[in-house]
Parts: structure tokens; sequence; C-alpha cells
């Protein structure tokens, strides 16, 4: 069975930041992919803008170069490339004064019709620049949206602040913050599991649900973003955003609808619930890392502070805490969340354990029955296992074993998984909210990190050293392990 193709309305999608690494990497190849599914409809135009000085054919060459470099083996089509490059424009334009702002107008005023769609793809210090230049210039019209990528500020004043800015220029419905994490395949099947079968949602809740994991494993170090990332840390960096929102669709309650705001209004309720954690707690409750020289990969790899090259910082790449929900459906429910760079593997993943059977009526020798898993693999491999107790095949009495339900998505339905950013581009023009999220909600997030943050700092808690290759520091593991739990670390 083939998913169907719903064409969009014609757009002009203004990318600005078009000759940078998003565009090169993910904006570019995924337009490119919406195009070969047929799901433009035309005229549909693909604006990059950006200080440097290029002609609209040398912005078509840096197209050609990027799809090139990141389409998988047989994706790149010689015909589809062309039509694609020729619907390409470039304008270059500076965000802090008025150059390049009327051909920029002149070139939009050509689609006054069409959904017009301005994507951020820039440093964040320059989000207000450019909003303000937009509503300067007269460029918005009934059908325009604006997309801005984290992080929406770096604690709750800068968020008040940017989203402020960015709303004297335009309204709440026409901003879409966009979380990548949220277009990923497995996150809305967590949805649809939860939602569209009988059998999990009775389940769902303290009575049955154990605890819950949440981990997002990266391989790799700083990767040329040493700048950024001294600044932020691993609980702005991820925990603050993709993590949150994953934990927010995973204990949310059941929403009236599927319409945005009404799944936006029970993630914020889950935000809302969560048990604080400051300088009165976050010691018992967090573990801060920093990953050392070790191996990864092929080979060995450096340090964070040898890769920072800057000598001294107390800058966390890896975070673990244990998070509550305080609510009827989560009470005494533990959500264990950690993520970190130069871990073991790349892995994302969600576990629900569930409780123990009250009473074994087997004898010793069946063998020791393990709690029920539910794992809701983001990356890589996307899918959902469900691990059950069942009796290992044979004579010689009663042997239990504990196997998985595994629905691989690539295996389950044999076609292409497309990237997270083909989905949330074409949500914008349809003006689909319920991927992005809400002011409110990115408040509501920082209003739960700022006090970890100024927890650490009160404290004086120092980060805690791991080998590069490993799962974190030996802290995160007595995190978890002296409630008699243990982390799931099956790459």
């Amino acid at each position: 069975m083939s998913s169907q193709i719903i064409p969009v309305e014609p757009f002009d999608y203004v990318v600005f930041g078009g000759s940078g690494d998003l565009a090169e990497r993910k904006l570019l190849p995924a337009l490119y992919h919406r195009q070969i599914e047929g799901q433009f409809s035309e005229p549909t135009r693909v604006i990059g803008a950006s200080r440097s000085p290029l002609t609209h054919e040398e912005y078509r060459n840096f197209a050609r170069d990027a799809l090139k470099e990141h389409l998988k083996k047989g994706e790149y089509d010689e015909a589809e490339v062309e039509k694609f490059c020729a619907r390409l424009y470039y304008v270059s334009v500076d965000a802090r004064t008025d150059s390049g702002w009327d051909q920029l107008k002149k070139l939009l005023d050509e689609g006054k019709e069409r959904v017009r769609a301005f994507y951020l793809a820039v440093a964040p210090g320059i989000f207000g620049d450019i909003s303000q230049k937009i509503h300067d210039h007269k460029l918005i019209t009934k059908s325009t949206r604006i997309v801005v990528e984290k992080p929406i500020g770096r604690d709750l004043a800068s968020a008040l602040q940017l989203n402020d800015t960015i709303g004297r220029a335009f309204k709440e419905e026409q901003i879409f913050r966009i979380d990548h994490y949220l277009g990923k395949e497995t996150v809305q099947n967590l949805m649809a599991l939860r939602f569209a079968n009988a059998l999990y949602e009775p389940l769902w809740n303290a009575n049955y649900i154990d605890h819950v994991q949440i981990t997002v494993a990266e391989s790799v170090g700083l990767e040329g973003r040493a700048g950024y990332y001294d600044t932020a840390g691993a609980l702005r960096d991820m925990v603050q955003n993709h993590i949150l929102q994953l934990l927010c669709l995973t204990a949310m309650e059941v929403p009236s609808s599927m319409d945005s705001e009404a799944v936006r209004d029970e993630k914020l309720k889950v935000l809302r619930a969560l048990k604080p954690l400051n300088a009165s707690n976050v010691e018992q409750a967090t573990v801060r890392g920093q990953y050392r020289a070790g191996a990864s990969g092929t080979g060995p790899v450096k340090g964070y502070l040898e890769e920072l090259e800057g000598g001294v910082s107390n800058t966390e790449t890896f975070v673990a805490i244990k998070a509550e929900i305080n609510n009827w459906r989560w009470a005494g429910v533990p959500f264990y969340i950690r993520t970190g760079k130069r871990l073991t593997g790349r892995m994302s993943e969600i576990v629900i354990t569930f409780k123990p059977i009250p009473h074994a009526i087997f004898d010793q020798a069946a063998g020791r029955i393990v709690a029920n898993q539910l794992i809701i693999r983001l990356q890589p491999d996307e899918g959902v296992k469900q691990s059950l107790m069942i009796k290992d095949p044979g004579p010689g009495g009663m042997r239990l074993r504990n196997v998985s339900l595994d629905m691989s998505f690539a295996q389950a339905f044999n076609v292409r998984n497309p990237d997270a950013y083909e989905r949330l581009l074409m949500d914008v023009i349809r003006s689909n909210q319920t991927l992005f999220m809400r002011r409110d909600e990115v408040e509501a997030a920082w209003k739960w990190v700022d006090p970890i943050l100024k927890g650490w700092e009160t404290t004086g808690q120092q980060v805690q050293g791991y080998t590069a290759g490993t799962w974190g520091p030996s802290q995160a593991i007595a995190l978890i392990e002296r409630d008699g739990r243990t982390w799931h670390d099956e790459i």
C-alpha cells in the first residue's frame, strides 16, 4: 500500500541563509524530494537569500553540488535536478541594512497570490532583524508564514524577548518554530500507537507503567560548532527542545482531536506539570558530563577540551535527568532522560517499561520473567518493538524467553523514509501547526530548564568526565540504578 501524495498550493520559499550549511544538507535536498514526489503545484519557487554576492546561476550550481553530495545513491536524477534548479533564484540581502531588500520585494511581487514562506536558517541573533525588515519592506501577505530554527533563546528572558520581537512583525498563527525531531515518522507513530489502538491507551498510566526512558545519543563531537556549543551545552541544545517535546508526546493526555491547538494544549499541560528542579534537588536528580579522549567509530578521538582548544570549560556535553510529572496519570512514574555527544553510538529512542506481573505461577526452572517493554526507535533504523515473554519451543518443560515483536518501517512498508524536513517544510505551506511549537510551549520549557541551570550554578555542580565511546559518566548509571532500574543500552 502506498501513501497518497496531496499537492500543496503554489508557493515561494525564501530561505535566509540560503547558501549555508542547513540549506545545503537538509533544506534543498528535502525540497527536491518533494518535487520528485509530485507535491509541488506550479508555479513554485525557492529563493535563496544571504549576504554572499551570487547570481541566480551561481546559486543553481551551488544547489547542484549540494544535491550531488547529500542525496543517497540513485536519488540524483539529472532531469529532475534541472527542473528543480529552474525554480531556484537568489537575492543578496543584508539583515541589518536595507541592502538587497528592494530586489527581494521585486522578485516576490511576481507571485503575490502564492503562499509565501520565509525560512530563517541563520543565527538566532538576527531573527529579529530579518523579521523587522520583512515587515518594514511590506513583504507580509495574508498567506505568509515565517519559520524559525532552534534555539529560541538561551534562557527564559531571551526567549521572551525573541518571541516579542518576531511577534511584533508576525501573528502567532504565522510563526512556525521548527523542531525537526517532531517530523520523524516514528515520533508521529507514537501518537498513532497510543490513540489509534485499543491496546495501549488503557495501560498508559501509573497503574501499569513502571518508568520511561528517553535517550538521544550522538557519536560525534563538536563538528565545527565549538563557538555555539560551549555557550549552550547539552541541556540547552537538546533537552529544552527535542527531548522535552518527545516527553510531551509520550506523556500528554488524549487530545480532543488532531487539530494543532488541541494537541499543543495537551503538550503544554505536561510541561506545566513537570516537578521543579532547582538548587534544592538538582544534584540528586541530574548528572552533568563532559567527554574525554577515547575511541569512537574507527579510531581514537580527542576530548572536548582538546576539540575546544580553550583549555578550560565546565560546559556539559552529556546530561541525565530524573524527571517527574505531577499529575494523576503519571504520579510516581519517573522519566529518565539522557543525551550526550561522543557516546557509544548514534541512537534516539523512547523506552516504555511496564510494571512486572503481580504474581508468577511458574517455578524457577522456567527462568526469569522480564518486564514487558515498548521500544520506539527514532534513529537509526526507525521502528517499534514490543517485548513479550513466551515459551521456548520444544519439549522438556516450561522454559520462558523474552522476545520482541519487531516492526522496522523500512522493511514493513518498503518505501523511502522521508526526511523530517520534507514533512515539516510542506506543513508550513499547508499552515498545519501540529508539529511546531507554540510560543507558550517554548516559554514553559524554559521555565523548567532555567532553574536547573541556576541550580547548577548555585551548587557549583561540576561536569563528570567520561571516556569518548562509552555511555557517559558512571554517575548517570547510578542515577537510575539506585532506583533499581537499568538504562536500555542496545544499539
